[in-house]
C-alpha cells in the first residue's frame, strides 16, 4: 500500500513572506516541514491564474493539454465567453489516479472542481460552483456528506463578502471573515482525517485574498503604503494558516507524506495604471467608437454596490438575460471592431492580446496571410512602450505556442503579456473603455481600490512548494521548480507509478527512492464538457462579478 498523502494548498502564498516569517518564528509548522524535507519556488502557469494553475498542479501537464485556460473561454465564432467548470479538464487529476488504484480520497475546496466528481471518497468543490457565497449540497459527492459537513462546521464559506467597494469598515469585516473561513476549513480537514484516507487535498484561499487587499498596509516600501490598524493583517492570516496546518499535520497518519503548495505567488502593486487597448490604439492597431462607453461598467458597479451579496445570485437568475447583456457591454466596451486588428480583455490577473482574425471573430479584419505580421507588430508596440522616465512598461510578450502546447492552445489568446515591475511592484491593468492616456499614476484616493479598479496586491508567477514526511529526504532548497512537476513528485513519493507522457518530472533530489515509471493506465475524462444552465450561469456571474472577474457575456 502507498503511504498516505496530505496536500495543503495555500492560494497565492509566496516565499517572499513565508521565508522571513519562518526565520523569525511566526510560522513554526512550515519551518518544521522545511527543516525535515525539501522546498523551492514553484513557477506557475502562463498566465499565473487560479484555474489553469491548480489544474496543472493536479494533472502534471500544461493548460494547452488539460484544456482549462481561465475562468471563462471564448465561444467560437463570437465575441462572447462562457464559464469554465471542472468538466472541461481533459487529463486525469491526482484524485482520479488514487480512485483508479482503489484508494480513498477527500478533496476539499480545490478550485476548478465543480461539478464534484464521483471519486472513491468525498469531494467538496471549490468556489467556481453556482452559488454566491458558500457550500451547499450541489458541491458535495456523495450528496449525503453535506449533512456531515453541516454538522461539523455549519456554514463553509468562500470569501463571502464583495471585493469591489472597499470603503470604511470593509477591512475589519473582511479580516474577521477570512480568519473564520480558515478555522472552519481546518476543522473540516481534521474531521475527514479521523477516517481512513489515502489522499487528502484541501485548498485555503485566504492567503490570496488578504494579499490583494491588505498588501499596502503590511509593506512599508509599497508606493501605496499608509499606516493602518491592519498593518499586521497579512501576518495574522499566514499565522492562522500555519496554526491550521499544525492541526492537520497532527491529525495526519504518522507515515504520511505532507505537501504544502501554492498556485502562484503574490506581491505589491505599484501606483501606476496601464491600459493595453489605449496602447494598441496609439500604435494604430485598435479603434475606439465615438460613443461614450462608460455607462455599462458604471451600471454594473452600481448594481453590485446596491444589492446585498446574498441577493445577487437570485436577482441575476431572475433577470439573467438583462445581466448577460450588461456584462457583454462591459467586456469590450468602446472597441470599434471595423478598425481593430488587435485587442485585449485587459484582465489585471492575466493580461493578453487577441488578434482580430477573419474566420475566427465574426468581424475579424486580419486575414490568415497577415496573422504573423500583425502579431509581430503587436509585440513591437508593447516592447517599445515606456514610462515617462524611459523604463519599459512590458518585460516580455509570449506567443501562445511558446508557453502552451496541446489541442487547447488554439483556444488561448494569441499573446500573453508580462508587465515589468516598477521598483519591485507591478502596474495595474485596467480597462480602457474610451481613448486616453495609456499610462497614468493613481491618485492617492485610489490606492485602496477594490477588484476591477487596481488592487494594491497582485499575482506573481513564483509560488511555493514544500514536501516532507514519508518518501521525502531532507534535501533543503531545490531552487526554482515547475508547477507541472508536483503531481509526478507526489506520486513517486508515496510509491505509486508515475505515468509516462506527463509534462512534469519528479524532483529526484527530494525522493527517498527512485521513481517508478509506467504507461498511463488511467483513462482521461471523456464525457462531454458540461454547460451550466441559464440559472446556474447567472449565479456564477454574480460570484465572479463580486470577485472582479465578472466581465463576461453569456
Amino acid at each position: 500500500m502507498p503511504a498516505p498523502l496530505v496536500v495543503v494548498g495555500l492560494d497565492g502564498a509566496t516565499l517572499d513572506l513565508v521565508g522571513p516569517w519562518m526565520a523569525d518564528g511566526t510560522l513554526p509548522t512550515l519551518a518544521g516541514l522545511c527543516a525535515r524535507g525539501a522546498w523551492g519556488r514553484l513557477q506557475s502557469t502562463m498566465p499565473a491564474a487560479t484555474f489553469p494553475a491548480w489544474t496543472s498542479l493536479v494533472t502534471g501537464v500544461n493548460p494547452g493539454r488539460h484544456g482549462v485556460l481561465d475562468f471563462t473561454e471564448r465561444v467560437p465564432g463570437t465575441y462572447r465567453v462562457r464559464f469554465v467548470n471542472g468538466s472541461r479538464r481533459r487529463v486525469a487529476a491526482l484524485w482520479s489516479r488514487f480512485s483508479a488504484a482503489g484508494l480513498r480520497s477527500a478533496v476539499l475546496t480545490v478550485p476548478g472542481t465543480y461539478p464534484p466528481e464521483p471519486i472513491h471518497g468525498v469531494m467538496v468543490s471549490g468556489w467556481d460552483s453556482p452559488l454566491t457565497t458558500a457550500v451547499d449540497g450541489s458541491f458535495v459527492h456523495p450528496r449525503s456528506f453535506f449533512h456531515e459537513l453541516e454538522a461539523t462546521v455549519g456554514r463553509l464559506p468562500f470569501a463571502d463578502f464583495q471585493e469591489m467597494d472597499t470603503g470604511p469598515g470593509w477591512h475589519e469585516e473582511a479580516l474577521e471573515k477570512l480568519l473564520d473561513g480558515i478555522a472552519r476549513r481546518g476543522t473540516l480537514v481534521r474531521h475527514c482525517l479521523r477516517s481512513p484516507l489515502d489522499l487528502l487535498m484541501v485548498v485555503f484561499g485566504e492567503s490570496d485574498t488578504i494579499a490583494h487587499h491588505f498588501w499596502r498596509f503590511h509593506d512599508p516600501r509599497s508606493p501605496r503604503h499608509v499606516p493602518s490598524p491592519f498593518g499586521d493583517a497579512v501576518r495574522q492570516v499566514y499565522r492562522a494558516l500555519d496554526d491550521a496546518l499544525a492541526g492537520i499535520v497532527a491529525a495526519a497518519p504518522a507515515d504520511a507524506t505532507i505537501a504544502v503548495v501554492s498556485d502562484h505567488g503574490s506581491g505589491g502593486a505599484s501606483d501606476m495604471v496601464v491600459h493595453l487597448n489605449r496602447r494598441l490604439a496609439a500604435c494604430g492597431l485598435l479603434g475606439f467608437t465615438a460613443a461614450a462607453a462608460e455607462w455599462p461598467a458604471w451600471a454594473r458597479r452600481a448594481a453590485l454596490g446596491a444589492v446585498p451579496l446574498e441577493w445577487q445570485g437570485k436577482l441575476l437568475r431572475r433577470f439573467s438575460r438583462v445581466s448577460g447583456a450588461l456584462e457583454s457591454s462591459v467586456r469590450f466596451a468602446g472597441i470599434d471592431w471595423q478598425t481593430t486588428a488587435a485587442y485585449s480583455e485587459e484582465l489585471d490577473y492575466a493580461p493578453s492580446v487577441w488578434i482580430h482574425r477573419s474566420g475566427r471573430e465574426p468581424g475579424g479584419i486580419v486575414p490568415e496571410r497577415d496573422y504573423e505580421a500583425v502579431r509581430s507588430r503587436v509585440v513591437d508596440a508593447l516592447m517599445s512602450w515606456a514610462y515617462a522616465d524611459g523604463r519599459p512598461v512590458v518585460e516580455r510578450v509570449h506567443r501562445r505556442e511558446e508557453v502552451l502546447h496541446g489541442e487547447a492552445t488554439e483556444r488561448a489568446p494569441d499573446l500573453f503579456v508580462e508587465f515589468a515591475l516598477v521598483d519591485g511592484y507591478s502596474p495595474s491593468s485596467i480597462r480602457s473603455g474610451t481613448p486616453g492616456p495609456a499610462v497614468r499614476r493613481l491618485d492617492a484616493s485610489e490606492h485602496g481600490a477594490g477588484k476591477g479598479a487596481g488592487m494594491n496586491g497582485a499575482h506573481r508567477r513564483d509560488g511555493l512548494a514544500i514536501v516532507a514526511g514519508a518518501g521525502i529526504v531532507p534535501a533543503g532548497d531545490l531552487g526554482r521548480l515547475d508547477i507541472v512537476d508536483v503531481l509526478p513528485t507526489l506520486l513517486a513519493a508515496v510509491g505509486l507509478e508515475v505515468p509516462l507522457g506527463l509534462d512534469g518530472v519528479p524532483w529526484r533530489r527530494a525522493l527517498a527512492s527512485p521513481p517508478r515509471f509506467a504507461p498511463d493506465r488511467v483513462d482521461p475524462p471523456s464525457g462531454p464538457a458540461a454547460s451550466y444552465d441559464e440559472a446556474a450561469e447567472a449565479e456564477i456571474a454574480a460570484r465572479l462579478a463580486a470577485l472582479g472577474y465578472g466581465e463576461v457575456e453569456r
